[in-house]
């Protein structure tokens, strides 16, 4: 925990019944019980109010249903609020692939009628969750790793939409002078993740005995960053004093591809080397992710606090515990996964 010498405060969280919104607001609350958190959520097919539970009687706690892209309903959400962390968006790689409109209204459209919304509220701080995803691809035999000055490099739908809404943030920053701060994170994994996402869907299969679908050879490389480690974050980020700038955030310090991903779940979770399929590879599959997130570590001395094996473990743990949770989720979308994967 950080110490928070700041009076009581009012956070809008955009996207807060989603996987890393909602560890969010369960954190925040536990943390700095004198905020009062107001959670906009429209409950797409990645949000549900299961991931509130814990947090939804919690009297400093208020829940909006309504999307980022209806000024009215924003305005609403807005009011006598201090500070903004906007979490919604669409994030799937291969939905974006699919349906690419969506990703811009939502992540470029929305974030804009967010950031008007906030200049007009005159917030203290507007908190923006990006991705790693817009700097593009590294050549994986190289030890080049993303920071806060790598050129934008957008190469899907996905990374195109939210290296949009980074612009229009900093955008307002410069024109606005609306005080602002970007944060660039690596793939979070851990509790109440979708089960589209790599880790997710393979620990899930894995429960069923069905096997891991890995992309081409599964020697993509990716950071990847336990979500509440992602928390504590964001965290450092809104108590700090640095305004109109960014930090990338990573949970490694060595490459790790999807392929040693997947065969660290199955020994984990004792299932044989066997239970991996190869699908077909997805279109513009970026080859490399590395995060350097020495920037954040150096200013407000952040540092994940699990490693890749623990997060993991950790993560299998929690969907064993919670079948009920995920199972429906799984046999709703059953034709997106098979369609999409090979698997249901």
């Amino acid at each position: 925990m950080i110490d928070n010498p700041k009076p009581p405060q009012t956070i809008l969280v955009t996207g807060g019944a989603g996987f890393i919104g909602s560890n969010f607001i369960g954190y925040w609350l536990k943390q700095h019980p004198e905020d009062r958190i107001v959670n906009l959520d429209a409950l797409t097919y990645a949000g549900t109010l299961e991931n509130t539970r814990s947090f939804e009687s919690n009297p400093n706690y208020t829940f909006i249903h309504g999307s980022i892209c209806d000024l009215e309903i924003v305005k609403e959400a807005m009011a006598r609020v201090d500070l903004v962390v906007h979490f919604a968006a669409e994030s799937h790689v291969d939905r974006s692939i699919l349906n690419p409109g969506i990703f811009v209204e939502t992540n470029v459209l929305g974030t804009q009628t967010l950031l008007a919304a906030a200049l007009e509220q005159k917030v203290t701080r507007f908190h923006h969750i990006s991705t790693d995803e817009v700097f593009g691809t590294l050549d994986p035999n190289s030890g080049e790793k993303f920071s806060e000055t790598t050129p934008y490099d957008p190469r899907s739908p996905y990374s195109a939409s939210k290296a949009g809404s980074d612009h229009l943030v900093r955008a307002y920053g410069e024109t606005y002078g609306l005080p602002y701060t970007i944060s660039n994170c690596s793939n979070n994994y851990g509790p109440n993740q979708f089960p589209e996402k790599f880790t997710a869907l393979a620990i899930t299969n894995l429960i069923d005995n069905k096997p891991i679908p890995i992309y081409g050879d599964g020697g993509q490389i990716r950071d990847w960053l336990y979500v509440l480690d992602h928390c504590t974050a964001v965290e450092a980020i809104l108590l700090g004093d640095k305004v109109n700038t960014t930090f990338v955030v990573g949970g490694l310090t060595a490459d790790v591809t999807n392929k040693e991903i997947a065969s660290s779940l199955l020994s984990i979770m004792g299932k044989p080397p066997n239970m991996l399929e190869t699908v077909t590879d997805r279109p513009g599959h970026d080859r490399k992710y590395s995060v350097d997130w020495s920037h954040i570590n150096e200013t407000y001395g952040w540092k994940p606090s699990v490693t890749l094996e623990e997060g993991l473990a950790q993560t299998v743990a929690w969907y064993e515990a919670n079948e009920a949770w995920w199972r429906p989720l799984k046999e709703k979308n059953s034709e997106y996964f098979q369609t999409q994967y090979n698997t249901k």
